[in-house]
């Protein structure tokens, strides 16, 4: 059951999720949804959802860093070079909804 905190969560976040002309099309939004693996947000996209996030739900950012789900990264000029993959914490729309009922920044 999606309470109204949940809900406009969600709604904050279809806002960055783009326009789909087909509703069919719209992915599915879960507790479980990861903004990087699932949606394809890129770190500014994050970053501006997170600081809207903070901001309309009252929520004390506490240390939270972007770099923490968005390392950075080397750029290699070498096409023949393996990308290496560098493992990151999950980045979820349930640590959102967590986060907003607690009224603060639940992971480090």
């Amino acid at each position: 059951m999606v309470n109204n905190l949940e809900s406009r969560i969600y709604e904050l976040i279809r806002k960055h999720d783009g326009v789909y002309i087909l509703k069919s099309k719209q992915k599915k939004l879960t507790p479980e949804t990861d903004f990087d693996a699932d949606l394809n947000f890129d770190e500014y996209e994050a970053e501006e959802l997170i600081e809207k996030f903070f901001a309309q739900f009252h929520v004390d950012r506490g240390r939270f860093c972007i770099r923490t789900y968005y390392p950075d990264t080397s750029i290699s000029l070498n096409p023949f070079k393996k990308k290496e993959s560098i493992p990151v914490p999950n980045f979820t729309i349930g640590m959102l909804i967590e986060s907003a009922k607690a009224k603060r920044w639940l992971y480090d």
